[in-house]
């Protein structure tokens, strides 16, 4: 004996599709994971412990990730600056430096400031890699653990540089 209303004994109520509904919130949720991804694909670059999977699925998309920036990794190996006596009011920037990174980076920006004896700031510059390099081809990156040297001429700025200061950007 059924004791329910007569209106409650019509037909079933509907029912969803449940296994639809759970496959529609993934692939919007996947779509919003790849979005996020991508708008956040440089800082993701950026991170240690998820470069080599990025790196793993770029090989395997054909995608490129940006170049690692890592300037703290880059090592001054030597570095000078003289004045070549046949050449008065210029300065010969050398130096030397490898890429202590893990994996290979984009050149540096070079930042070089020149001081005087009282240890005030005559002038500081900063030189990107095209400054630097010249306009002979070059690899756009440098690779983990590879050394470089480079030389260029500068203006001299005041006649009493005495000392001089590197550092990378």
């Amino acid at each position: 004996m059924n004791h329910a209303p007569s209106f409650a004994l019509g037909a079933p109520p509907p029912t969803f599709h449940r296994r639809g509904e759970w496959w529609a919130l993934a692939v919007l949720l996947l779509g919003l994971l790849l979005q996020t991804g991508w708008q956040e694909r440089a800082q993701l670059a950026a991170n240690a412990s998820l470069r080599p999977l990025l790196e793993a699925g770029c090989a395997a998309l054909h995608c490129r990730l940006p170049l690692w920036r890592e300037p703290t990794a880059f090592n001054m190996l030597s570095r000078d600056v003289i004045a070549p006596p046949d050449q008065p009011g210029v300065l010969r920037v050398q130096a030397s430096f490898r890429n202590e990174a893990r994996w290979p980076q984009a050149w540096p920006v070079l930042v070089l400031t020149l001081t005087d004896v009282n240890g005030r700031s005559l002038g500081t510059r900063r030189f990107l890699p095209a400054d630097y390099l010249g306009k002979a081809p070059h690899a756009a990156q440098i690779e983990a653990l590879q050394a470089s040297q480079i030389a260029f001429d500068i203006v001299e700025p005041a006649p009493n540089v005495v000392a001089f200061d590197f550092r990378f950007e």
